[in-house]
């Protein structure tokens, strides 16, 4: 899928932590070619990125979304929404990535 399809930088809202939880919890975030995150109700978190699965957790701390899959870039993002496309933004070192939220695609 081409850039062009995501969201405009001026477009995008700065999500809080409640509303990630609100969002996120039972959903899938992807970009619908090389990456996909389900974030489980239970704080389970799966990885399928580049045809590699992984599991690990994923929790919110003080308005950000953290990853642990032992990881290089395990950590917390920032995360801003413009319609159906959320932005995490590191918030260490590291380039933002877009994503559509959406149902999973295949509960467990």
């Amino acid at each position: 899928m081409p850039d062009a399809g995501f969201a405009e930088a001026q477009n995008l809202r700065k999500v809080t932590g409640a509303q990630i939880n609100a969002k996120f919890v039972g959903m899938q975030l992807t970009d619908e070619v090389h990456y996909r995150f389900v974030f489980e109700r239970d704080g389970t978190l799966r990885s399928v990125s580049a045809g590699a699965k992984k599991r690990g957790k994923w929790t919110i701390e003080k308005d950000q979304l953290c990853f642990y899959l032992g990881e290089s870039d395990d950590g917390c993002y920032d995360v801003a929404q413009s319609g159906r496309t959320f932005t995490l933004t590191p918030a260490g070192l590291g380039l933002p990535a877009d994503g559509i939220l959406e149902p999973i695609s295949d509960p467990q």
